[in-house]
């Protein structure tokens, strides 16, 4: 009776890892056939990114992992379809739990960041303090199915397109993904996304 419920036990993850698979492949696809659109609607980061915390806090209970988002005293607004940027952190801040390690962190950061040349820019940073990326593999990250360890990706659910789909959807955004690393020390994702004229950034406490 053991083996046969270790059997179905195993079957049945493999069966929610190929769901997850498709789901990931045809989110993909949506996303670059829609790459040439710029998304219009109006999207307030704040909100958006308090129901990404509030939706992974029982995985990161279960993984002993504290999450940290700054409060904010006013709306963060930007051009953006919300879905797809909701995908993208709830994809990053997943990443910094399952990654990490027990009694550490991931801490959510907003602040405006100003260029001469493009206006003013929200940058976004997931920070983690988990087991880190060594620097060979950053340049690839972002590749479909390239995974650091394969046998870790699988064993935590991966599929190897999260980052993949993240990179597709800031692209689409007219954003940039900014990857910084360091093997022991943890990793710190960041996403830079045009901010509407005249926004600003309210002042984190």
């Amino acid at each position: 009776m053991a083996s046969k419920d270790k059997f179905l036990r195993t079957m049945a993850a493999q069966a929610d890892r190929m769901t997850q698979l498709i789901d990931d492949l045809m989110s993909l696809n949506r996303i670059e056939m829609r790459a040439h659109l710029s998304p219009r609607d109006t999207v307030d980061l704040t909100e958006l990114l308090a129901q990404a915390v509030q939706s992974l806090e029982p995985l990161a209970e279960s993984n002993e992992i504290a999450l940290s988002l700054p409060t904010f005293s006013a709306p963060v607004l930007i051009r953006g379809d919300r879905d797809e940027l909701h995908q993208v952190f709830m994809n990053l801040i997943q990443n910094g739990i399952r990654y990490g390690h027990e009694g550490g962190g991931v801490s959510v950061s907003v602040k405006q960041v100003t260029s001469t040349v493009e206006g003013p820019r929200i940058a976004i940073a997931v920070k983690d303090t988990g087991i880190g990326i060594s620097q060979d593999h950053l340049p690839r990250l972002t590749e479909r199915f390239y995974r650091v360890s394969a046998s870790a990706s699988r064993a935590k659910g991966g599929t190897g397109l999260g980052l993949a789909i993240v990179k597709h959807i800031v692209s689409r955004h007219r954003g940039e993904l900014r990857i910084e690393s360091e093997l022991g020390k943890g990793s710190v994702f960041t996403v830079v996304l045009p901010a509407i004229p005249q926004n600003t950034t309210s002042k984190i406490s």
